[in-house]
């Protein structure tokens, strides 16, 4: 598994990371990544990584340039999906490898309709991940009918099924608690890391959801919306790099 430590030391750097995804395009374009480049001239090398679809990561003119590590989307469905909650595998770990991944995602959302199918395709990907020595995030979330997608027991199992697909790490939500938080991360035996999940009212709010996920045992977040729809993302960028690690490079900090 040497080659899966060598990538994840370049996601985690001191053990923490903080991931960018810009993936959201294609369930349903997102304002602020209108030109992706942008953002990512803007974040690179603040962010550990970014999560790209690879049609975007095919056509970037700055993927080949970016310091930060590149993570390749598998899965997906659209906002006008039968099933929104469907998310399946539209790619493989071997394109994602040519278009020079660092690691790899899949998105599974446990109590939705489809759930085992989610889980046996992210499983089958892991295989392939260990096969190949490239790192698996499992974007996990208790999601569907009548799911609490911030309950504790919910959000337990989605962070566990992640660790049974054999997940290198796991992104889920945060349950919005200290003490509960800590009791999900202290079972896993993968670093588990908070989604950023819809854009806060205020940089404030979201840096303090952060901060108390990090005081949980969090190995670290991936946000989008917040930083990409923000008035200042690189200025964000940098507040939350010094959260995350506890200490920003010189060339990092905004001037």
């Amino acid at each position: 598994m040497s080659g899966k430590k060598r990538r994840l030391k370049r996601i985690f750097r001191r053990e923490r990371s903080l991931i960018v995804p810009l993936d959201h395009g294609m369930t349903k374009p997102e304002a602020g990544i209108e030109d992706v480049d942008r953002i990512l001239n803007l974040l690179d090398g603040i962010a550990d990584a970014f999560v790209l679809h690879k049609g975007t990561a095919k056509h970037s003119s700055y993927v080949n340039e970016m310091e930060s590590s590149l993570i390749i989307h598998l899965s997906a469905s659209t906002h006008i999906s039968p099933d929104p909650l469907s998310k399946r595998i539209i790619t493989s770990v071997e394109k994602a490898i040519q278009l020079g991944a660092d690691a790899v995602s899949v998105h599974v959302n446990i109590g939705s309709s489809n759930d085992v199918l989610q889980i046996m395709e992210a499983s089958l990907v892991s295989e392939k991940c260990d096969e190949y020595g490239i790192p698996l995030l499992v974007m996990s979330y208790p999601r569907g009918k009548g799911i609490n997608e911030y309950g504790v027991e919910e959000i337990k199992l989605a962070v566990r099924v992640a660790n049974e697909i054999g997940a290198d790490f796991v992104k889920t939500n945060y349950t919005g608690n200290v003490e509960t938080f800590r009791e999900i991360v202290s079972f896993s035996k993968i670093p588990v890391l908070i989604a950023g999940g819809r854009k806060r009212e205020s940089d404030k709010e979201f840096l303090q959801i952060v901060r108390e996920a990090m005081s949980a045992g969090a190995k670290g977040v991936a946000v989008g919306r917040n930083i990409f729809q923000s008035e200042r993302p690189r200025e964000l960028a940098v507040r939350l790099a010094k959260i995350v690690h506890g200490v920003v490079y010189e060339r990092d900090l905004v001037t």
